[in-house]
């Protein structure tokens, strides 16, 4: 079964590019209002709303052609390429102004769902239509972004087999997205366990316990750094062998939990390498490019250059290490050094201040996050096979080869 083919300009009612940069300065930005969209809210399929700045509703009005409602596409042209999300109906804010690396589509309601133009732009197919204009000059860009988009062709199902495919697809989101909110709510009673019992010494009368110690990381592991084989040989590198992770993995892989990158080592690349295998509970922090991403590995991994990470000593335990990082990782940055780009070198990763509890509140702190942990991580897991899924379906869906009428009824 084949879907009839049309061009995204016969399927649209609307297309408008945001404001010139002149138009939305930093100050214009205010505490409250009308929410402006950055690259952050586009990293899914639907619009994510953690971190925004805001302006005026006279502000807005201003750039009305720049306003997007519920129920609009919104698409990077400029930057981070491939981006590209919809707006849904249970959206925390009516409308958005969208930047000026970024243009929004409104589809006619006869003719596409929102919802299926953004899932056929996230297949192979779709992608690889929509960057095949990119520009490498500079920035990132697509060449002529609103007329080129126009000019794309894409599968048209009927409404109703639009319907079926993006309820089947949108499930599994909506799964990813239950498990993810779970995880959030389990980080966030984990983070509040640490804050109060190691930065507001609640449990111990609002003052640091006489018989902790004040010392540096290294007293609580051992900082590792990493390595990169040589790329020029082929044989050092597989896809399936010795996990290897780069802060690009972690750019990618917001988990909290990593078992493998994009790429994995052989043996013999790691033996031919100063880099070395580290254990299951492994806390990685990138130092360079960008300092900061934090992440615990699941098994064992080893690294590129990029991380100073810390495998904890036994009676310390990874708990108290991925939270001591999180809360002072401003001080870590304050301590990085370098005149092309910042980083934490091994020595000054060793040296950054600690506080060491006694034995017994390291354990009993290990053993309240333990079920969190195993939780959070189970749940990541499921979400990584659920995206696995979703992901293959998508391409099938999307040409037909998988029939709608399997999937449900059809009116």
């Amino acid at each position: 079964m084949t879907f009839k083919t049309k061009r995204v300009g016969d399927v649209i009612d609307e297309i408008a590019m945001g404001p010139f940069g002149s138009n939305i300065k930093v100050d214009c930005f205010v505490p409250s209002g009308i929410p402006v969209l950055n690259g952050s809210n586009l990293t899914g399929f639907t619009l994510t709303e953690e971190t925004f700045n805001y302006v005026t509703p006279e502000k807005a009005t201003s750039l009305k052609r720049a306003v997007a409602w519920r129920g609009d596409i919104v698409i990077t042209h400029r930057g981070t390429l491939g981006q590209i999300v919809y707006i849904p109906a249970d959206s925390k804010h009516e409308k958005y102004v969208i930047s000026q690396s970024q243009f929004r589509v409104r589809c006619k309601e006869t003719e596409m769902l929102p919802e299926f133009m953004v899932y056929f732009f996230h297949s192979r197919e779709g992608k690889h239509q929509l960057l095949s204009n990119t520009s490498q000059v500079g920035v990132p860009a697509l060449a002529r972004p609103s007329s080129t988009f126009q000019e794309l062709e894409m599968p048209v199902p009927t409404i109703a087999e639009q319907r079926v495919i993006v309820n089947t697809l949108s499930a599994l989101d909506a799964r990813i997205a239950e498990n993810r909110k779970i995880n959030h709510h389990l980080e966030q009673m984990a983070q509040a366990i640490f804050k109060s019992w190691f930065v507001d010494f609640e449990p111990f009368g609002g003052e640091m316990p006489s018989d902790w110690q004040e010392g540096t990381i290294s007293d609580l592991g051992d900082v590792v750094g990493g390595s990169t084989p040589s790329k020029a040989k082929s044989e050092y590198y597989t896809r399936h062998g010795i996990a290897w992770i780069t802060p690009k993995d972690l750019s990618v892989n917001k988990s909290k939990f990593i078992a493998h990158g994009a790429d994995d080592i052989t043996e013999l690349g790691l033996r031919n390498s100063s880099a070395r295998l580290m254990p299951r509970g492994t806390v990685l922090f990138s130092s360079r490019a960008p300092i900061g991403y934090i992440a615990i590995a699941s098994g064992g991994v080893c690294t590129n250059q990029g991380f100073k990470s810390i495998i904890p000593k036994d009676s310390v335990g990874t708990a108290y290490i991925y939270y001591y990082l999180i809360e002072n990782l401003q001080t870590i940055e304050n301590m990085a050094s370098g005149s092309t780009f910042k980083e934490v070198s091994g020595s000054t990763m060793k040296s950054v201040p600690a506080i060491i509890p006694d034995d017994d509140t390291l354990r009993r702190f290990q053993e309240e996050c333990a079920p969190i942990f195993e939780k959070q991580e189970l749940l990541e897991a499921e979400n990584a096979n659920l995206a696995e899924i979703r992901d293959a379906l998508l391409p099938r869906l999307m040409s037909g080869e998988l029939s709608v009428a399997d999937l449900g009824d059809v009116k």
